[in-house]
């Protein structure tokens, strides 16, 4: 499904519930997995929490869990600790290109028995769960957090809990904080002193509702609408001031791109700072690099520059995100350059239009292009993979007066 995005006026006034964070919600079902008498509230309606719910609660030896990288990481963990329950973990033609080794090779280090289907360090991957009562494992700290996540989530149901030395600089610390947080409202015990990270065994905790934040990874396509608008008031539902999500970052990030944010009980209100003056802008995103897409995207639509840094893990997700950037922005009529790990942006006020934004089978693809519409028409292809997090986003657009339409263009 092509979609075509356009717009008539760029006044934006609306209300919009986002659905629960993707990132709490794979990690809550996990731990409601592990500790079954945890119940959850406001979960996300993603793709991908629905393949890791569908998987936990499942019986079926071969487990596909499609495009889901989180999912194949923390079930990866999961399965490894499930003594005397083998399964081969697969899932789409890219995800058999994302490289899960670090991760295996840390569980091996525990006891995990897991071996490879067909590429050495790639799923598919079979796991034949253990009794696992090693509980000290090393591993490198810029890998991404969500191989760090996963050991952490199983650790408490391990015999002797885990510690965890991490060597040289850690990635995305947020995240990993958010899964400590997890644990700790669960009163299970840990700590985070320096490069070790530990967690106590618990093998029981008590009755509890879990209820999950919205998704702030969801909410900054409408902080990059908020900054490409003429006037606007955008509220959005449910989010804390002090968030467990490191990607709440987009706060402070947007006040320097004009918007400002208000927050009042559950919800946030997007207004534009007026007669704000725009300049190029330099962010480090290391700990928040699900937002590098939207953030380079409003620069372009501001016709400011921005010089990215800290990107290193977006070469192994859905696509390698920093090249489709590339690939798409360019299309645009923007001058681009990327590295391994940065993108930088130059200033231009001409974007083409009618422009067909290729996907590539990435949910933040289709999103982050998707306020351009307010500059200029423009179409988003395989549309409908905004399923894999936030499955209402085009209504939430039609929502705001966007007229969207398919076309075969």
């Amino acid at each position: 499904m092509n979609l075509l995005l356009q717009t008539t006026h760029s006044d934006l006034n609306a209300q919009i519930a986002v659905t629960g964070s993707k990132s709490e919600t794979n990690r809550l079902l996990l731990l409601q997995a592990l500790f079954p008498n945890v119940t959850l509230a406001n979960t996300s309606n993603s793709d991908d929490s629905e393949v890791m719910q569908k998987a936990l609660k499942g019986n079926e030896e071969i487990i596909d869990i499609h495009h889901a990288g989180t999912a194949m990481r923390f079930l990866t963990a999961y399965f490894a600790v499930q003594e005397g329950r083998e399964v081969v973990l697969t899932g789409s033609a890219r995800m058999h290109e994302r490289p899960v080794k670090i991760l295996v090779e840390a569980l091996e280090q525990l006891g995990a028995e897991i071996s490879y289907e067909k590429e050495v360090g790639y799923p598919p991957i079979r796991i034949k769960g253990q009794k696992i009562t090693a509980s000290k494992v090393t591993m490198a700290a810029n890998v991404s957090s969500q191989y760090i996540s996963a050991l952490l989530l199983i650790a408490p149901k391990l015999e002797n809990g885990l510690e965890l030395i991490l060597e040289g600089e850690i990635t995305s610390i947020p995240y990993i904080k958010m899964t400590l947080a997890l644990l700790n409202d669960l009163d299970i015990q840990t700590s985070f002193e320096g490069n070790i990270i530990k967690v106590f065994p618990k093998q029981e905790v008590e009755t509890k509702e879990m209820v999950v934040e919205s998704d702030w990874s969801s909410a900054s396509y409408f902080f990059s609408l908020a900054a490409l608008a003429e006037e606007v008031s955008i509220s959005l539902t449910s989010y804390k001031e002090n968030s467990l999500q490191g990607d709440s970052e987009l706060v402070s990030i947007y006040r320097k791109l004009g918007v400002q944010t208000q927050f009042d009980a559950n919800k946030i209100t997007l207004t534009k700072q007026k007669d704000f003056n725009f300049e190029d802008v330099n962010f480090e995103l290391n700990n928040t690099p699900d937002i590098a897409q939207t953030i380079v995207v409003t620069c372009l639509g501001l016709g400011i520059g921005c010089h990215l840094t800290g990107l290193h893990t977006l070469k192994i997700k859905e696509t390698d995100r920093l090249e489709a950037l590339r690939i798409e922005l360019t299309k645009l009529g923007a001058n681009i350059s990327v590295t391994n790990d940065s993108l930088t942006l130059v200033a231009s006020n001409n974007i083409n239009h009618n422009v067909k934004i290729a996907t590539y089978n990435d949910h933040r693809m289709a999103m982050a292009f998707a306020p351009l519409a307010l500059k200029v028409p423009i179409i988003i292809e395989n549309a409908e993979v905004v399923s894999k997090s936030y499955p209402d986003f085009w209504e939430d657009m039609k929502n705001l007066g966007f007229i969207i339409s398919e076309t075969t263009a």
